[in-house]
């Protein structure tokens, strides 16, 4: 029996974009920071599956009892819509791995629930 794929809202919350922003903020200066925060809100949404997103930050899965984690795994079996997550995109020729800027407990809760579902994400590159 397939399982149901996770809700996702059209777009992430203002709160969202505050959060990527406050990260980000600890990785580049802050007039990139505000530019790549600027760009995140207009780029498109696209989807990713849970697990290259995993593989490709480099970030390791949280377990299924993590606070964050385990609240999602729980919006997602009530089929709750989930914010988007905000990705910058790597360039591994230099060793960057992706950015996991906010919503690296939904890419967990949903690698938890089925591995290959999509995440709802929007990205840009540095």
């Amino acid at each position: 029996m397939a399982k149901e794929k996770p809700a996702w809202k059209k777009e992430p919350e203002q709160t969202d974009y505050a959060a990527a922003a406050e990260f980000l903020s600890l990785l580049f200066r802050k007039s990139r920071v505000k530019s790549l925060v600027r760009a995140l809100r207009e780029a498109p949404i696209t989807e990713r599956s849970a697990k290259d997103l995993l593989r490709a930050s480099g970030l390791p899965l949280l377990p299924p009892d993590e606070a964050s984690v385990k609240g999602d795994l729980k919006k997602i079996a009530k089929g709750k819509p989930m914010s988007p997550v905000l990705l910058v995109c790597g360039d591994m020729s230099k060793g960057l791995p992706l950015i996991v800027a906010d919503g690296y407990h939904r890419i967990c809760a949903v690698c938890h629930h089925d591995e290959f579902s999509p995440v709802a994400t929007q990205m840009v590159e540095i």
